[in-house]
C-alpha cells in the first residue's frame, strides 16, 4: 500500500503545515500581534515554525489505543504507519521551516542570497542524520547478535542512543532524525526476537524519559504569557486539526486508499505530544540564542510563544487525540463488539 500511505502522510503533513501557517500569520498579524512583532517578516517566521510544528503526531496515543481495543482493519494499518513516518516528515519541513525562519530574522540575512544559503543547510542536515543513523545501526546489529540476557541488549541499545546523539552533537545533525534513522534500520532488518526484546526493555525505560521530556519543557515554560496567547493557541489547535484532516482525506483520495480511511485517518492523527515538544525545545533554543542580548528581540519572542503554546496545545491533543481515535476506529467497524461494549 506504500504510494497510497505516501500520499496519506504527505497529505495529512503539509495539510497541517499550511493551515497552521497561513492561520497563525493571519491572527497575530491582523488580531493579537503579540507585543514585540511588528515587521511581516516576523510573522512570516512565527507562521513558518508553527507550522512545521504543526505536522509532528505522537504515536504513542493512538497506538495505546489500538492495542487497548485490538482493533483491526485498513484504518488501523494505515494509522499504524501514519503516526511513525510523519515524525520524519515533520523534521525535515522543521529543519527548512526553522532555516527559513532564522534567514528572515537575522540582521545579516537581508539578501535572497543568504536566505537560499541557509535553507541548504538543512539539506545537508537531514542527508548526514540518515547516514550516521543508518552506520551506527550496522554497528549496533552485529554486536547485539551475541548477547543473550535482555539486560545486556538494553545497555547496548542505551549506548548506541548516547552514540547518536553525541555524533548529532558533534556534527549539527537532527538527534529525532539520526535515532529514527537508526530504530528504522535496525527494526526492519534484523530478526523478530531481537527487535522484541530492544522493544520490550525499551518500554520500561521510555515512562521516565518521557517524564524528563516533559519537566525539561515545563521548566522552559513562561507561565505568564499563557493568560496572552488565548486566540492564538486557539487558532493553532483548530487549524491544525483542520489541516489533519482535511489534508489525509485529500491524500488518501489521492493515493485511492479505502472510504474509511479518507474519512477517519485525520481524526485518528491529532494526538501532540513528544516530537513537537522536543522540537518546539529546539526552535526556542536557537531562536533565543539568536536574540540573545536583547529580550524584546523578535527571535527571543518568537522562541517564547513557540514553547508556551506548543507545551500548552500539548496537554489538550494528548486528551482530546486518543479519544477522538477511537472514535474513528469505531465508525469504521476496526473495533471488535465486544470491546466497543466493555468502553
Amino acid at each position: 500500500r506504500g504510494v497510497g500511505i505516501v500520499a496519506a502522510i504527505l497529505g495529512e503533513g503539509l495539510g497541517a503545515f499550511f493551515m497552521v501557517a497561513v492561520t497563525v500569520y493571519f491572527v497575530a498579524r491582523f488580531i493579537c500581534p503579540p507585543v514585540g512583532l511588528t515587521e511581516p517578516g516576523h510573522f512570516v517566521a512565527l507562521a513558518l515554525v508553527f507550522g512545521a510544528l504543526a505536522a509532528a503526531t505522537a504515536p504513542a496515543g493512538t497506538v495505546a489505543v489500538i492495542r487497548e481495543y485490538r482493533a483491526k482493519g485498513k484504518l488501523t494499518s494505515t494509522l499504524y504507519a501514519a503516526v511513525g513516518y510523519d515524525d520524519a516528515l515533520a523534521v525535515i519541513i522543521f529543519g527548512f521551516a526553522l532555516a527559513a525562519a532564522k534567514s528572515i530574522l537575522a540582521p545579516e540575512a537581508a539578501g535572497g542570497v543568504a536566505i537560499v544559503r541557509g535553507l541548504l543547510v538543512p539539506v545537508g542536515e537531514i542527508v548526514l542524520s540518515l547516514i550516521v543513523g543508518a552506520a551506527t545501526s550496522v554497528a549496533f546489529c552485529i554486536l547485539s547478535r551475541n548477547l543473550k540476557r535482555s539486560a545486556d541488549t538494553v545497555i547496548l541499545t542505551l549506548a548506541f542512543v548516547l552514540v547518536n546523539n553525541g555524533l548529532s552533537e558533534a556534527c549539527h545533525l537532527s538527534f529525532i532524525l539520526t535515532n529514527m534513522a537508526f530504530g528504522f534500520v535496525v527494526g526492519n532488518t534484523q530478526q523478530d526476537s531481537l527487535v522484541r526484546r530492544v522493544y520490550e526493555n525499551l518500554e520500561v525505560v521510555m515512562p521516565f524519559s518521557f517524564i524528563l521530556l516533559f519537566g525539561l519543557a515545563g521548566a522552559h515554560l513562561d507561565v505568564s504569557l499563557l493568560t496572552k496567547l488565548g486566540i492564538l493557541g486557539l487558532a493553532y489547535v483548530l487549524s491544525r486539526s483542520l489541516g489533519k484532516i482535511i489534508g489525509a482525506r485529500v491524500g488518501a483520495g489521492i493515493g485511492g486508499l479505502e472510504p474509511e480511511v479518507r474519512k477517519y485517518l485525520g481524526i485518528g492523527l491529532l494526538s501532540q505530544a513528544g516530537v513537537a515538544i522536543g522540537l518546539s525545545l529546539v526552535a526556542s533554543q536557537e531562536l533565543r540564542a539568536l536574540g540573545a542580548g536583547n529580550s524584546g528581540e523578535p527571535a527571543a519572542v518568537i522562541g517564547s510563544l513557540v514553547l508556551a503554546i506548543i507545551t500548552m496545545t500539548c496537554i489538550l491533543f494528548e486528551i482530546i487525540g486518543p479519544i477522538l481515535a477511537r472514535w474513528a476506529l469505531a465508525k469504521a467497524g476496526e473495533i471488535p463488539d465486544s470491546d466497543k461494549a466493555d468502553s
